[in-house]
């Protein structure tokens, strides 16, 4: 079985149709979405894009979901800085009623048995949670009691939007890459598993990309960078600060 590991959209569907139409291409047999098609400028277009496919597709809810359930039921976002809260609000305002009970019924994790790659767990950050944040220099150390006990060959992840692919003590464990936001080389970063790995990597129209987005109403779309996103070394310096201890 091929399958396409999607991350990190935040709802930038020019991206998103780019891998779309990339993963059609490719003829998988399965797209597993990886948590976060949400928040960001497109969130009801995305969502429904993902949900209209043809191909068979798997969800799983990353912390963007779960805070924008949280926004809907009028709870206090204590994991989301202050100056997020009108962009959760208007998204969780822009998504249609099905696709917040979509969110709502998506698992944390999900497993599947890969030929060529055994067991694979797909998780947002981690697989005990989906806010954690580790990088590809995250100490080994502070990460076997995470991994190991999972019993996966490899574990898919993301949430920090920079690809890796590195191994946890005897867990191969991989970032996915985000769709949308991306950090270091614009484009769009996804994964292809089965019967190997690719880290692939889709260019897109990213001026075109960028009037899309500022066009919308998204409160911070004047800050949605597709075209000159922050750096790499920036983003590891800032995850490693809050990384797991």
């Amino acid at each position: 079985m091929r399958v396409a590991a999607l991350y990190d959209i935040h709802g930038n569907l020019p991206a998103l149709e780019a891998v779309l139409a990339e993963v059609e291409e490719e003829q998988v047999d399965l797209i597993v979405v990886g948590g976060d098609i949400v928040p960001g400028p497109m969130p009801r277009e995305s969502v429904a894009a993902l949900l209209e496919l043809s191909v068979p597709v798997r969800f799983i809810t990353g912390n963007g979901e779960q805070n924008i359930l949280a926004q809907h039921r009028g709870e206090e976002l204590t994991r989301v800085p202050e100056r997020f809260h009108p962009a959760m609000r208007w998204v969780a305002d822009a998504l249609a009623p099905e696709h917040l009970a979509a969110f709502a019924g998506w698992p944390l994790t999900l497993s599947l048995e890969l030929g060529g790659l055994g067991m694979v767990l797909f998780c947002h950050a981690t697989p005990r949670d989906e806010n954690e944040l580790f990088t590809k220099i995250t100490a080994e150390d502070r990460l076997r009691p995470i991994f190991e006990p999972t019993n996966a060959a490899l574990v898919v992840c993301g949430h920090t939007h920079m690809q890796f692919d590195r191994t946890i003590g005897g867990v191969r464990v991989v970032n996915a890459g985000s769709v949308g936001m991306p950090f270091g080389k614009p484009g769009a970063y996804w994964t292809l598993l089965g019967p190997g790995l690719e880290l692939r990597h889709t260019p897109y129209d990213l001026a075109a990309a960028a009037q899309r987005i500022k066009a919308t109403d998204y409160p911070p779309a004047a800050e949605f960078h597709v075209q000159n996103p922050p750096g790499e070394a920036e983003m590891l310096k800032i995850f490693e600060a809050a990384a797991l201890r």
